[in-house]
């Protein structure tokens, strides 16, 4: 018996050893490059390459399905990537528009490749999505060459088709959110490192710096989350001396350090004046906004300028949810990413028992230990961080899910005739027909057969796994086919369902609705928290933000109601408050734009009207502080939050009047916060100034700013925002300088109302 096999110990033959290393390819003749590319390597199985092309094709077809069904998904990106595509000073920078006034809270390198499709292709959904997708499959496509390097075909088939059809996985390769880039650049990364481990060749190790540099220009810090296991792996098992082992991991850093701070450094020596704010941060400094609001922050909640401001999330994670080791198992995030989570936990420990032996260098433990590092790594961080956490980024455990998946299947497969393995490998068919029926049982009334149908099906094939040695070769086949179904059905559904549902908005998640959860068809539906429960927002329980009168009733919710809850939350209850809500509302009171902190829960803004929200048409009052038409539908000026994480619909109207002689001005308007000025710039365009950044929070412009920018003719329209009016009132918020502007516009210049859309033209003075 070899060494793989120590601890599992039964009757019969013993299995085969699985190779030491790789065996050398031999040359390939000339002009056969194509038919290598079909046939494959030449000890895999005629069947191996051309499945992989099948799946790769079946992917592709997935993730491009329907995909304009999303319009410009999240408008945040999209208009970036619209501004990125008129103007290279915006594509560097990545702008939110194309006069350069403020950047999106992250670098810019995912913006880059649907920038530059727009600029060939025209500002369309598809040119802006299509890239994402492609992502996808060549996501897919690196994981199996990944896995195969060490094991066999199948579990590479394995590893990518378990990828492929992760809830979550599906959402994000057909948006344009950061995270589809970086979770290719995260899989490559790995792979380099996989191959530096095979013969400790210098070049793998950097151009995984390399990827890890891109990844950082990508979502900052995130990417760089799994390099203390890989560094520690490498450091361990690559087969080299030690000395050569640690010049080699720093040569690796250096080229990290370069491919991701290029572009940091000459943003941070740009002249300020020359160049635009960077959105995100209070300082106008891309460093602070790494470390701070991208940074730490994301760890403690202590994001300064966030929703809220910077208080941090507390025990129990705050606005942001409950934290703790079953986070990722809970009704909101379950569905999205842990189909397979327990498998691979038990796949993880299986594999590195099975491998624990081997020499140091063996290639086989050491892809289970980096795989299975980067899984841990990640899995606790998302479980205990108190900060911003959305379902979604649950796509960056997906890769590393399915490779444990296929590595430890195919292994346990290998060795069935041992009655260990064969436990083993029944025992996780069992528990994921289980789970499934669990996760499947949280959305009892959509399609409730099929829960019954994976129980029963993961538990019969996990019998036969169990006596899978003694049976015929295609009865066993079977038997492992139907255990793999069993175990990919849950996710699978959900994936055709959210293939099927269009997305938008800031929050979207996977799947159909769950009951506890915060899921729902369409995820980022405007008006509302997309994807919460009963339009309630991240963090609220039994929260129904429907408001009556704008202010968001909520029962039992604490930290995290909107308005209907000023900075003391509401202790009267009532149909303007949220009942025995604490800390509830925005600190401030009510909305940017709004009044004084309200102890009664109303956060009612003067001079402004409490915006009775009919049939979700929330009216606007003057500075109100109030969610305008409450949480649930939303108004039809804007999306959740009174456009906060959803663009507002333009109508032809509005879209007319913005467009009116527009090349004489640098923005053809303004707007509080990044998501309602794109969704005008994206209808025109044309240049909208995002006053504050996402948040509408961001200290940019100032007040003196945006005062000069207007004597120099420079804005042709400011775009009341109504329950946007200043996020940044609160504390951590940037003054309140969207707030300053807003009373400033109101009280100087002529009120314009257009189809339902409240303007103020700053070229001309109010009448006193």
């Amino acid at each position: 018996m070899t060494t793989y096999d120590q601890g599992f110990r039964a009757a019969g033959p013993p299995p085969p050893a699985p190779p030491a290393a790789t065996p050398a390819r031999p040359a390939a003749p000339e002009g056969s490059r194509l038919a290598r590319a079909w046939r494959g390597r030449p000890e895999d199985p005629r069947w191996a390459r051309p499945a992989l092309w099948g799946l790769l094709a079946v992917t592709t077809v997935l993730y491009l399905w329907s995909l304009g069904a999303s319009g410009y998904a999240n408008q945040f990106y999209s208009a970036a990537v619209q501004a990125g595509s008129e103007s290279w000073k915006a594509f560097f920078f990545g702008s939110s528009d194309a006069g350069n006034s403020i950047t999106v809270d992250k670098p810019p390198a995912a913006l880059w490749p649907m920038a530059l499709s727009v600029r060939v292709f025209g500002l369309s959904s598809w040119a802006i999505l299509v890239p994402e997708a492609l992502m996808g499959v060549a996501t897919a496509g690196v994981l199996y060459a990944a896995v195969r390097r060490r094991f066999s075909a199948a579990a590479g088939l394995i590893a990518a088709a378990t990828l492929a059809v992760t809830p979550v996985a599906a959402l994000m390769f057909r948006f344009n959110n950061p995270d589809a880039l970086l979770c290719l650049l995260m899989v490559s990364a790995v792979y380099c490192v996989l191959r530096a481990l095979e013969d400790a060749r210098t070049k793998w190790l950097v151009l995984a710096g390399v990827w890890f540099g891109l990844g950082f220009l990508t979502k900052t810090l995130q990417a760089w989350l799994i390099l203390p296991p890989l560094a520690l792996v490498y450091a361990v098992c690559a087969p080299a001396k030690l000395g050569k082992r640690i010049r080699q991991l720093l040569l690796g850093g250096l080229a990290m350090v370069v491919a991701g701070g290029w572009w940091v450094a000459i943003v941070e020596l740009w002249p300020k004046s020359s160049r635009p704010y960077i959105g995100g941060s209070q300082d106008n400094s891309f460093l602070e906004l790494t470390f701070g609001y991208n940074g730490l922050g994301r760890i403690n909640g202590n994001e300064t300028g966030s929703v809220g401001g910077g208080g941090g999330g507390g025990n129990g994670g705050g606005r942001w949810g409950e934290t703790g080791i079953d986070r990722l198992f809970s009704s909101d995030m379950g569905g999205q990413i842990a189909w397979l989570l327990p498998a691979a936990f038990i796949l993880l420990l299986a594999g590195v028992w099975l491998t624990w032996r081997a020499k140091r260098t063996d290639t086989q433990r050491s892809a289970f230990l980096v795989w299975g590092g980067a899984l841990l790594m990640t899995f606790a961080t998302f479980s205990f961080m108190s900060g911003i956490f959305h379902q979604y980024y649950n796509i960056a455990l997906a890769p590393y899910i399915a490779a444990i998946v296929g590595m430890g299947a195919a292994m346990l497969w290998e060795r069935r005739s041992t009655a260990a393995a064969s436990m083993v490998l029944a025992a996780t068919v069992a528990v994921t027909a289980i789970w499934s029926y669990v996760l499947l049982n949280r959305s009892s009334d959509w399609h409730p057969w099929l829960r019954w149908a994976v129980l029963i099906a993961g538990l019969a094939a996990a019998a036969g796994l169990l006596v899978a040695s003694r049976l015929g070769g295609r009865l066993a086949l079977g038997v492992a086919g139907l255990g793999l179904a069993a175990s990919l059905a849950g996710p699978i559904a959900y994936t055709l369902n959210t293939v099927d549902t269009p997305h938008g908005g800031s929050i979207v998640t996977a799947g159909p609705a769950v009951s506890g959860g915060m899921g729902g068809p369409g995820g980022g539906r405007p008006g509302g928290f997309p994807g919460g429960a009963n339009g309630g927002p991240p963090g609220m329980r039994n929260g129904n933000a429907q408001g009556q009168n704008g202010t968001g009733t909520g029962q039992n919710g604490q930290q995290g109601m909107i308005p209907g809850g000023g900075q003391q939350g509401s202790q009267q209850g009532g149909q303007n408050g949220g009942q025995n809500g604490q800390n509830g509302g925005f600190p401030g009171g009510g909305f940017p734009g709004g009044g004084q902190s309200q102890q009664n829960g109303t956060g009612q803004g003067q001079n402004g009207q409490t915006g009775q929200g009919q049939n979700g048409q929330g009216q606007q009052g003057n500075r109100q502080g109030m969610m305008p038409g409450g949480m649930g539908e939303g108004g039809r000026r804007g999306g959740g939050m009174g456009g906060l994480l959803d663009g507002p619909s333009v109508s032809s109207k509005v879209k007319a009047a913005l467009e009116k002689n527009s090349g004489d001005y640098t923005w053809i308007a303004a707007a509080i916060g990044s998501q309602n000025a794109a969704g005008y710039q994206l209808a025109t365009e044309d240049p909208v100034m995002a006053i504050g950044g996402f948040n509408g929070s961001d200290p940019s412009p100032t007040l003196a700013q945006f005062e000069a920018y207007v004597k120099q003719g420079k804005i042709h329209y400011f775009i009341s925002s109504g329950g946007m009016g200043g996020m940044g009132g609160g504390p951590g918020g940037g003054n309140g300088t969207s707030s300053k502007i807003s009373s400033w516009v109101e009280a100087n210049f002529k009120k314009v109302t257009v189809d339902g859309t409240t303007l103020y033209d700053l070229t001309q003075k109010a009448s006193k």
